[in-house]
Order: structure tokens, then sequence, then C-alpha cells
């Protein structure tokens, strides 16, 4: 089928970026209804209707989505509340195959005569799909697991977390801000708990308890004399956690030019320290154009390997199936048949990985029921694999899928969603001091900030928070107004070392959104600081 086909018959326009804005997911309810679970044996008897009735009707396959969606949002501003914000959606998704072609149906209706109907319309939808149908679907092979579960390994569930505890948390974040230099501020946390239920004519019957948590802010800093501003955002991570991610602990800080943090996150002392910083950012030199060696911290580096390593890796934007929201991928089958493409330098190894505990997209078995899995994209600098799911896998040779779908509720369709996409660590004993010190004319970046990136992921800009220029193996002060432009291949090209397992670190989009109409999922990407020798960089205040 050609992609315009694809298009036009599925009317699945699909596409890819990061969403600026919040997604609120569900119906609103109380902030005191109490956190609890749905029995999975009801859950069971519920989708077994839905495949009895699919299969009745003729469907050749069946999965069921029984989803429990909770979500919470808590942001504030100064010394007041903004809003906090629960909401829940609960319904069911059912996907067929029938006569080779999709249906897909869903409803938030939950007795056994709803369900019933909806298959029977997803089967009705998949046969009319079929009398336009060129290709039937090849749906790579997928044993049944029987009755299994996967809970996210979570010490403190933050749903229950008093609101008020959570609050008084982000208050004393600004309270601190304040009392240093920033003029406003602005903090926030979003809570995620995904109750998914998976069914599937192959015999599967899967639980999952799934939680994610971000905690962020931004501070802001005027000069009265000119009326600039800078800003400093959180150098937190988004993560697959519970809230004792909130619990700060010495041993999971990284102490340096600015303090970078693991696994767990001290929101108020990088609020103290980002006030301090917004203030020196604006007193900062402005940077001078030209060739520098970048260092980069993981909370920086997770973003541009998400925009030029994660999403031209995907499958359906190799074979042009995703075109919408931030185009397709330069990374063409040939170049992968070849099995010679120097994607980067020898340094470089990334791998998808959707088992990786504490990241945001760890789960034990993806939206089509397949035990997640670890793999190599990218190997010595080589691109030696995509990420593909049941009914791409035999196009790249796969005799099974990378479970790596997904879909953000119940009434949404799955399709192939980003796995957790890193860069390994280096073999060699180093540290990011270590490296700086090898450095003569360079700049130490740290967090993310604006990006951009051309329709095949290939040219690209991206900004940062914080920026330090190195002079001769020392970080002698800040700077400003700094991005660095190189397209994909000759950015990782340049990769010439990489710190050792010591620093890895966790970065992530909570919100990656991807689809037409569109979903979002959230993303982990991991490395250790990196250093990228002779990259361009600019200066974004000059104007011609």
């Amino acid at each position: 089928m050609k992609r315009r086909d694809f298009l036009h018959y599925t009317g699945l326009g699909l596409g890819a970026g990061l969403l600026s804005q919040i997604p609120i997911i569900g119906k609103a309810v109380p902030l005191d209804t109490p956190w609890y679970t749905i029995d999975p044996a009801r859950k069971k008897e519920l989708a077994d209707v839905a495949l009895n009735a699919a299969r009745s009707k003729g469907a050749s396959y069946t999965d069921v989505r029984i989803g429990r969606y909770l979500n919470q949002f808590l942001m504030t501003r100064e010394d007041k509340v903004e809003n906090i914000v629960n909401t829940e959606s609960y319904g069911i998704g059912i996907r067929v195959l029938a006569n080779g072609c999709w249906g897909f149906a869903s409803t938030d209706q939950m007795d056994k005569d709803s369900i019933a109907r909806t298959a029977a319309t997803a089967v009705a939808i998949a046969k009319e799909n079929a009398r336009l149908l060129t290709t039937p679907v090849q749906l790579a092979p997928q044993k049944g697991y029987g009755e299994v579960s996967w809970k996210t390994p979570i010490e403190k569930n933050a749903f229950e977390v008093p609101v008020k505890e959570k609050v008084d948390l982000l208050l004393s974040v600004n309270d601190v801000a304040l009392k240093g230099s920033a003029d406003y501020v602005e903090s926030r946390m979003f809570l995620v708990n995904e109750q998914k239920y998976f069914a599937s004519s192959d015999g599967s019957y899967i639980d999952q308890d799934v939680h994610r948590i971000w905690p962020s802010f931004t501070i802001t800093k005027i000069d009265k004399t000119t009326g600039k501003f800078e800003t400093r955002d959180a150098l937190s991570a988004p993560r697959g956690m519970g809230y004792e991610y909130m619990i700060p602990r010495e041993s999971d800080k990284i102490k340096g030019v600015t303090t970078l943090y693991r696994d767990r996150y001290d929101m108020v002392e990088d609020a103290r320290q980002g006030a301090q910083q917004v203030g020196e950012k604006l007193k900062a030199k402005s940077v001078e154009p030209g060739k520098y060696d970048l260092i980069l911290d993981p909370s920086h580096l997770w973003l541009t390997i998400h925009e030029s390593v994660g999403h031209p890796t995907e499958l359906d934007r190799v074979l042009g199936y995703e075109a919408n929201f931030a185009g397709t991928s330069f990374l063409t089958l040939d170049k992968w048949e070849s099995k010679k493409f120097q994607f980067g330098s020898p340094l470089v190894n990334i791998v998808a990985d959707k088992t990786q505990p504490g990241s945001l997209g760890a789960v034990g078995y993806d939206d089509e029921g397949v035990g997640t899995q670890k793999w190599d994209l990218i190997k010595d600098g080589v691109l030696v694999n995509y990420q593909a799911i049941r009914d791409q896998a035999h196009i790249i040779g796969l005799n099974q899928s990378q479970g790596c779908c997904y879909a953000q509720r119940w009434s949404d369709v799955q399709f192939q969603r980003m796995a957790n996409v890193s860069l390994q660590p280096g073999a060699a004993s180093l540290t990011p001091a270590e490296m700086i010190k090898k450095v003569e004319k360079g700049i130490f970046i740290a967090g993310n900030g604006s990006f951009s990136i051309d329709q095949q992921r290939y040219n690209f800009q991206f900004g940062g928070q914080l920026f330090y220029e190195i002079k001769n193996g020392e970080i002698v002060g800040m700077l400003k107004d700094v991005a660095y432009q190189s397209n994909t291949q000759e950015f990782w090209n340049s990769c010439a070392a990489i710190a050792d397992k010591r620093d890895y670190r966790l970065g992530g989009s909570f919100f990656d959104g991807k689809g037409q109409p569109s979903q979002v999922s959230a993303v982990s990407h991991g490395s250790a600081t990196a250093r990228f020798n002779g990259v361009n960089v600019i200066n974004t205040a000059r104007k011609i």
C-alpha cells in the first residue's frame, strides 16, 4: 500500500514532536477520592465478553484494553495555588482483525451489552475498511501469556500522599526562589497512574499498574534597567517512580558548577540554586559565535537524543506512514540494509529499552500484549535496527514485535511509539571533570531549552538552560544566548568521549506528541555526560 492510500483509507494521519500544551485527559473527580484499583477478575470477565463477541462476528484476531487512567495536576505561582485537578478516565477499547483489515471501537459504558455491541462495531468497521484493502495486515506471531501482572516498582504511591503535603512542597520551592533573586516563580507537579488491562485472542490476560511523576518549576528574573529577563527551569527529570523521587538523598546529588540529580530530586535545593543562577544569567557574557567543543550533561543531552535518534529510528517515520506533526526520517531502509551507515563515531552505542527501571516508558508488556525488550539501534556508530510493532515487524525481517506499541488511553488506537532510547555510557573510566580538563575551548551545557529540527530529523538547533565557558581545561564563567547547530550524522560522528556509567542519568519527556489526532506518551532518555568536538555555536541574541 502506498503512503497516500494508507492515510486516505485509515484516516490515521500520524505525526510527532514534544507537545507544548499540557493535555488534560479524563473527567474531573473530587480531590479526596480514595485511590483504588479494579479487581482483575472483573476486568477479565468484561474482556471475555468482548473477545467472544468479536469472534462470533467474524474477527480473526481481537485485543481488548480496559483502561482506568488517573491524573493529578498541581500548579502554584509565587505564594498562591493556581489550580489542582484530579481526573479519571475509564473505558474499553477493542481492536480486531477481520478480512485482513483493522477495525477499532471503544466505549465508556462498562456493562456487558454495551461491550458486546462495541466489539460488533469494531468488526463491522474492519469489514468495511477491507472493501478498500490492497494488502492484508501481516501480524507477527505472539504467544499468549495467560494471566500475568506487572507494576511499576514504587516505594510510595504519590496519589496516596496528601494534597496538602505536595502543595506545601511547591510553595516552599516558590518561597526559596523569591527569597533568592527571583521576580516570579511557577512550580508544578504532574502525577499519572495507568491501570491497564490487556486481553487478546492469543490467550493473554495482562494486568498492569503504571506510575509516573514530574515535578518542575520556572523561575524568572527581570533586569529593571533594561527590561530584559531570563528564566531558569528545573533540572529535574520526569520519572517512572512513586513519590520517593521527591525525598532527596545526598548520594543522588552530583556536586559541580551546578548540582545535578540521579534517582532522587531535591526540588527546594534546585530552586534555591536556580534563583541564584537566573541572576547570573542576566549578567552573563553573550557567547561569541564559532566552533566549540561541547560538553553536554544528561539533563540536556536527552532532548538531542530524543529528536535526532528516537524519532528518526521509528519505523513508521522511515516508511513515510508518519509524516504529520513532525516529519518522516532520513534513516531510510537502504541505509539500514547497507549495514555500514556510519550514524555516529565508534563510541556511539544507542539502545531502545522498555524495561529500564525508573524510566517513563518502562512496562512489562506493551499495548499489543508483547513482553518488553531491550535492543540495539546504533552499534559502534552504525545503524543496526529500528523500532517496530507487530504489523511492521515483517518489513525489516523480524519474526516478532519489539514491544513498543502504546495508546494514550483506552479510547485511542494503539500504534508504534518511541521506546526509551538511550546513549550507553563509555567503557573506560572517565568523569565529566576529567573530560572538561582536556578541553581548550568549549562550552558545558546543562538543562534543555528551545530546539528546532527539520522534517527528516536531520538538520537541527538546540539551546539549553545553563551555559558555562571552558578555557584551557577550566570553567571560567557563565555564557548566554547559546545555541548549537549541526546535522544528526555530523553531530554524532563528532562524539569524542562519553563519561562512564557512574555519571549515567535519565532525562525525558512526559508529553511526547505523535499522531493525528494527536496522542501523548512518556519516554526517558539516558546518557552520561558526553563530549562533541567542533560544533557550530551561534549567538541567538544577534539580529541581521
